[in-house]
Formats: C-alpha cells, structure tokens, sequence
C-alpha cells in the first residue's frame, strides 16, 4: 500500500494501490502521515512522495466510506505534510486528480512527468474542498488556472502547470530524487525556518522568531562560514 524506502539522508514514499490508481483511502491517509512523520523522525533531510505505476493518485477512493473520520484523517495528513520541517518533493508520475492535486500541493515542489494532470473536479462530483486547498492552489498557480479548476472544473496538464507555477520542474522520478539529493545537502535548520514561515501564519510568529534565533545560534552558521574561509563544500548537521 505505501512503501517506504531510504538512501542517505533521503527517503522516498511510494503509494502502491495501482488497481485503484493510488487512491486514498481512510488507511492510506494514516499510513503516509505516519511514515511521513517517522521518517522525519530518523533523520531523514528530504522526503519524495510519489505512486507506483501510472497515476500519481486519483483523489479519494470513491469505493470507500466518507465521513467525518476520512476528513479528518485526509486534511491531518496534508496539513502535518506542511508542518514537518523538512523540504517535501512531490515526483508527479500521471495524474493527480482531487485528492492527488491536494497531495502533491501539500508537498513544497513539484516536479512533473510528462503524463502529469492536475484538477479538483469538486463540480463534477458534487464534494468540497477545505479553504487551504482553494486558497494554496491560488497562491501556487494564481487566481486564474484557479478559477479554471473550481469554478469550471478544468484540468491542467504539465505544460500548464509549469507555465503558471503549480509545477516547478519537469522530470520524472529519477529526476525528483536528484534534486532531494542535491537539497540534503543544505543547511537542514534553514530550510527548516524558511518552510516554516512559507507556509505559516501570522499565529506563527512567536515560532517564527524562536527558528530565526535558533538558526543563526546554530554550529551551521560557523560550519558556513568556516567552509567559505576554507574554500571547501560546508557540511551541515542540523544543529
């Protein structure tokens, strides 16, 4: 259902329900917050989620049960995503669709293959969207591939998506994992501290100043500068 697989200080999230085109279920939802948190937990610098074989996820399986539990445990999966303090990379192997394009937009980039489609048919299907997935798609691909896709339930391919913004990068999945490679490599409470503020409120400030204190009260300030007298590669370690 969701393997989870680790090289280095990267790990990578593979939804594995190819016959139902890697839809979410109430399972699915707890699994990939769970590992999601877990691999944090262990270390890892930057995550890459993605779905085995052609589709990168349908939206929510519409075999199963919805309710107040699937809610919950969908919206707590795509808004601890966005809390975790670590770059998260979206590898959009097909279509994302719904559920999928919430996923992918809970992840911080996205890169996208060429099969890469992106809509939230909540018009089609007569469902509904938190404020966040409305509001977070206008700020990713602006106010009018946002419009096409609520009001008129328009789907967006990779050319679109990369054009306006809701995709950053074309490539495939060898492609998004170079990339997290290259990210490992950053200063860990940086990137930490700029996802934090891209994606907090102003609830968060008081968080905000703490991570703004803690990174330059951190060995990576003397590590990066150090690495710059010495005209080396800095290795940070997050502390």
């Amino acid at each position: 259902m969701l393997e989870v697989t680790r090289e280095g200080n990267v790990v990578l999230l593979e939804l594995q329900r190819e016959e139902r085109r890697n839809a979410l279920d109430l399972e699915q939802c707890r699994r990939i917050d769970e590992a999601a948190g877990q691999a944090v937990a262990d270390g890892a610098r930057v995550l890459v989620v993605t779905g085995r074989g052609s589709a990168f996820c349908s939206g929510a399986d519409l075999g199963g049960v919805y309710g107040d539990e699937f809610l919950e445990a969908l919206y707590g999966m795509l808004h601890g995503l966005t809390r975790l303090p670590v770059p998260i990379i979206a590898a959009v192997n097909g279509p994302a669709i719904g559920a999928g394009t919430q996923l992918a937009m809970a992840c911080d980039l996205r890169v996208a293959d060429v099969s890469a489609r992106f809509a939230v048919p909540t018009g089609r299907n007569g469902m509904a969207v938190d404020a966040w997935t409305i509001r977070t798609l206008g700020e990713l691909a602006g106010m009018g591939p946002a419009r096409r896709l609520m009001l008129a339930a328009e789907t967006l391919d990779r050319e679109e998506a990369l054009a306006c913004g809701l995709a950053d990068r074309a490539g495939t999945l060898a492609d998004a994992l170079a990339w997290a490679k290259e990210i490992a490599t950053l200063a860990p409470l940086s990137l930490a501290h700029n996802k934090l503020v891209l994606n907090g409120s102003r609830d968060d400030d008081a968080a905000i100043e703490a991570s703004f204190r803690a990174v330059w009260a951190s060995e990576d300030v003397q590590e990066g500068a150090a690495a710059r007298a010495e005209r080396r590669d800095p290795v940070f370690r997050g502390r």
